[in-house]
């Protein structure tokens, strides 16, 4: 026979106690205001530890899925370290090498990098640094004994003093802390444990003999893996990053006319439950703090080999002088993002001589850092901006026609203030896409980019028109050529008829 249910219920913050088979007294209290049945504390508690444990799992979730490459890495990693392990498994790998085995394993969990030029860098740096710092740590220890020994050990002690105090501040020159580093670090480390052991060790030789193949196996296991195992190149991330980044800029760029000549009311429709995604306009700010990451990338991938279209010598720091201008053109837009907060509240007619020159600006300079990130993008020649760039200048004259032709007493000084300093932005914006543009085209000569059949050598930017491409003089006959210079207010358009 079952036994019968006990129940405790809650009402006005009091616990109540209700016998089995009180079944009428239970629909009672259902029945009043404010009744709550008391929850169940091993439940609430169940829940409690259950939230981390899914909140974790969410976060490794969304990790694996932001770039599955991590997954493969930690996979590559266990890999390394199973093979190198089996210097301790195997026992003939074991008499070779004894108990200096455990240098490969450490070997690999501290050269093993996410990038191959990263591992590469390291490995380097660690076989070259502890083969050179064997040798003078062994040539050191001879030279002391040359000096008996009593002084041996006052010998040792200042050559350790010696060379660990110019290794240290070797440190601080520019070239070898970008490159060498690490490489110093390990050398140090290596020279102190040389020297300072073979004072008391016998057969130091052996030992470092073992430690040195020990070290070249780990290292020499840690490069084939991540050049041969579904690589991650350093060189093609900076690649890929220098093009979102550009497209970034020019994303917000191409919205931002739109955005800022936006009318009172429809920014109130624009408020409403239909907003557009505006994201965009935002995007550029990872471009203000991606210097470190530029840099880094672009050291690791000096080491790397040639790979895919990257050639051995491919010029990473033509990428690093393309970063530097497009924060600097991130700057400028970062002040034009400003007056977006507080939209224009200038004169209407104000607004409408400006409005169509400027909007005309920012979606060209768009447009043609659009056209930069595609040539980067398929490694080709930057051909079809240097079009946009001459559109942007031709808004610029018109603007700057513009404010010339207005008398200044027409307006609220206090009111076209903003836009002409809008406008201002944008002319120092469209400056800096051309630097930027002459950035790309010296990468596309030194990368060999390729080149359209029916492509000029090097595309001009000209100031004042387009010049089309003129054809065979046999063949022209019956055509007026027009070569159009830069055209100011008091000249025209030279016309050349065809002799004869």
């Amino acid at each position: 026979m079952n036994s019968p249910c006990h129940f405790y219920f809650i009402y006005d913050s009091r616990s109540l106690y209700i016998p089995p088979h009180s079944f009428h007294l239970i629909t009672y209290l259902s029945s009043l205001p404010g009744y709550q049945p008391m929850e169940n504390p091993l439940k609430a508690s169940l829940l409690k530890m259950n939230a981390p444990i899914v909140d974790l799992a969410k976060k490794i979730n969304k990790l694996g899925k932001e770039d599955p490459r991590r997954i493969v890495h930690s996979f590559k990693v266990a890999l390394a370290i199973t093979l190198v392990s089996m210097v301790y498994y195997l026992r003939p790998l074991y008499k070779g090498m004894g108990d200096a085995g455990i240098w490969a394993i450490l070997t690999v969990v501290v050269v093993f990098e996410y990038t191959a030029g990263a591992t590469l860098c390291k490995g380097m740096n660690r076989g070259l640094a502890t083969l050179l710092a064997g040798a003078l740590g062994l040539g050191a220890e001879y030279f002391a004994r040359l000096f008996g020994p009593k002084a041996e050990s006052i010998v040792l002690g200042c050559l350790v003093f010696l060379l660990v105090a110019a290794a240290t501040f070797s440190r601080f020159i520019p070239h070898i802390k970008k490159r060498y580093d690490y490489g110093v670090l390990i050398f140090i480390l290596t020279f102190s444990l040389v020297a300072v052991s073979g004072y008391r060790v016998e057969n130091i030789m052996e030992l470092a003999h073992q430690r040195l193949l020990t070290i070249i196996l780990g290292g020499a296991t840690c490069i084939i893996i991540s050049i041969c195992v579904c690589p991650v190149w350093a060189g093609e991330d900076l690649h890929i990053l220098i093009v979102s980044n550009m497209e970034k800029l020019a994303s917000f760029l191409e919205g931002f006319g739109g955005e800022i000549f936006q009318l009172p009311l429809e920014a109130e429709n624009a408020d409403g439950s239909n907003e557009p995604d505006k994201s965009f306009l935002g995007a550029y700010k990872s471009v203000l703090n991606s210097k470190a990451t530029e840099e880094s990338l672009a050291n690791f991938a000096w080491w790397e080999p040639g790979h895919g279209k990257f050639r051995f010598s491919h010029p990473w720091k033509q990428y690093l002088k393309i970063g530097v201008l497009m924060r600097q053109c991130a700057y400028h837009i970062e002040s034009l993002n400003g007056y977006l907060d507080a939209r224009f509240q200038a004169s209407s007619e104000f607004r409408k001589r400006v409005q169509g020159p400027c909007t005309t600006m920012s979606s060209e300079a768009g447009k043609a850092l659009k056209e930069l990130a595609l040539s980067i993008k398929t490694f080709s020649y930057p051909s079809n901006s240097a079009m946009n760039i001459q559109i942007c200048k031709k808004a610029v004259d018109e603007v700057n026609s513009t404010l010339q032709a207005s008398m200044v007493g027409e307006w609220d000084i206090l009111e076209i203030i903003p836009i002409i300093t809008v406008i201002s932005i944008l002319n120092d914006i469209v400056k800096c896409i051309e630097t930027i543009f002459e950035a790309i085209e010296e990468l596309s000569e030194q990368a060999h980019f390729k080149k359209s059949p029916h492509e000029p050598e090097k595309p001009q930017i000209l100031h004042g028109g387009a010049v089309a491409p003129v054809g065979d003089k046999e063949h022209d006959s019956g055509f007026v050529t027009i070569i159009i210079h830069k055209i100011t207010p008091d000249q025209s358009l030279e016309i050349q008829a065809p002799r004869g």
